[in-house]
């Protein structure tokens, strides 16, 4: 489907506690906000255990060049004493010995662990067939109609998962985003130099 586009790109996998705390960061800002963010926060405390207990104003300072720290903060403190209250450490390795769904389930129990937040560290840091909906993923994917147009975004997790082979998960969402970002924006989309833009809807609708 991406021939055209070049070749797959590919992240770094971060073990998943590492990822959980990443992707948390990574709500509501850009991959590079995130990363200043998340590097930050490494560099302050010498472990997880230390953000957990650390101060809430020592956390949100840490992370502020990744946005909203005052929400983020005491979020990813509640999640590491919720995991820490479960299991005894902060350590994630366990799911994937469990069943995908149950995996799923377990991680989006606690507060501010959604489906897409759920799927990234299952997807990436324990290679478990789950496939993350971003806002560019959602976007492409309507436009280009390998989803219904009026799905929501809760539903269109287990649809894309369902029409993408599971070995395909991890190269199609990180090339669907780069598709999304370089050449499918949202205001102005770059028809002309779309790789797979005769298997787009859009250009139909945009040419109406």
């Amino acid at each position: 489907m991406f021939e055209a586009f070049g070749e797959p790109i590919w992240r770094t996998p971060l073990p998943a506690i590492d990822e959980l705390v990443s992707t948390i960061l990574s709500q509501n800002t850009n991959d590079v906000n995130r990363d200043r963010g998340f590097d930050a926060l490494r560099a302050k405390f010498p472990s997880w255990e230390a953000v957990r207990d650390a101060k809430a104003e020592d956390v949100m300072d840490a992370i502020r060049p990744a946005g909203l720290a005052n929400q983020k903060g005491p979020r990813i403190q509640q999640v590491l004493l919720a995991i820490t209250e479960e299991r005894g450490v902060l350590d994630l390795e366990f799911l994937a010995e469990l069943p995908v769904e149950e995996a799923r389930a377990w991680l989006t129990k606690f507060n501010g662990v959604g489906p897409k937040t759920a799927a990234i560290v299952l997807c990436f840091s324990l290679n478990m067939p789950a496939f993350p909906v971003d806002t560019h993923i959602y976007r492409v994917s309507g436009r280009i109609g390998l989803r219904p147009e009026k799905m929501n975004v809760e539903q269109a997790h287990p649809y894309l998962e369902s029409i993408f082979p599971p070995e395909t998960y991890y190269a199609a969402h990180l090339n669907i985003i780069r598709l999304g970002r370089e050449i499918c924006g949202a205001r102005k989309p770059n028809c002309p130099q779309c790789p797979i833009i005769k298997l787009c809807d859009y250009k139909e609708k945009r040419s109406e």
